[in-house]
C-alpha cells in the first residue's frame, strides 16, 4: 500500500507547510504533492489529477482537511467514487475520517454538505456586499477595456469582425456585441 498525500492552498502568499507537517507526522513514508489552486472546483488541479491517476488498489489518498480537497458535494462525491473504483481509500486527518469504514463514508458526506453550504453562504455575502455597494454608488463593476470607437472605426473602414478581433486582440463575440449594440 502506498500513501499519497495532497496539500493545497489557494493563493501564492500561502504555503502548505502546516499541512505537510501534519501529514508527515501521521505518515512519514507518504508521497506528498502540493498545489496552489482554487478549492471551489477540482477542474484544472493538475497535481490532484496526477495523484488520482497514480493511485491503485489498496493505496490511500490523505489530506489534512476536507476543504483542502473539495468544497462542494459533487466534486467530493466524484473523488471518493474514483478512489473506490480503483480500490483505494481517502483519509482526512483533521476530522479523523477514513472511507475504509461505513461510518467514515457517512461522516464524509455530511461534511461535504456543510462545506458546500459554507461556500454558498460566502457567495451570498459577496453578492449582498456588491448589491449594497451598487446602491451606494460605490461599485461600478469591471471597467471596459475595449476601445468601442476604434471597433466602429475599423468596421467603417471595411474590416470584418474577424479582422477587427485580430487587429485589436479581442474575441470576435466582443466585436459582434459592440457592433450590434
Amino acid at each position: 500500500m502506498t500513501i499519497f498525500a495532497y496539500c493545497r492552498v489557494s493563493s501564492l502568499d500561502q504555503d502548505t507547510s502546516i499541512q505537510e507537517a501534519a501529514i508527515s507526522k501521521a505518515y512519514p513514508e507518504a508521497i506528498i504533492r502540493t498545489e496552489k489552486a482554487t478549492g471551489t472546483t477540482t477542474e484544472g488541479r493538475e497535481v490532484l489529477e496526477l495523484l488520482l491517476q497514480m493511485i491503485k488498489a489498496e493505496d490511500k489518498l490523505v489530506v489534512w482537511k476536507l476543504d483542502r480537497l473539495a468544497r462542494n458535494l459533487n466534486d467530493l462525491t466524484q473523488l471518493v467514487q474514483t478512489l473506490e473504483d480503483k480500490g483505494a481509500s481517502l483519509e482526512i486527518l483533521d476530522q479523523k475520517i477514513d472511507t475504509n469504514t461505513a461510518s467514515g463514508k457517512a461522516f464524509l458526506q455530511m461534511l461535504g454538505v456543510f462545506a458546500e453550504f459554507e461556500t454558498n453562504l460566502r457567495k451570498e455575502r459577496q453578492l449582498a456586499g456588491i448589491a449594497k455597494a451598487k446602491a451606494e454608488g460605490k461599485y461600478r463593476g469591471k471597467q471596459a477595456i475595449i476601445d468601442i470607437d476604434k471597433v466602429k472605426e475599423l468596421k467603417a473602414n471595411g474590416l470584418g469582425a474577424t479582422a477587427i478581433a485580430k487587429e485589436m486582440d479581442i474575441g470576435r463575440a466582443s466585436v459582434y456585441r459592440i457592433l450590434n449594440a
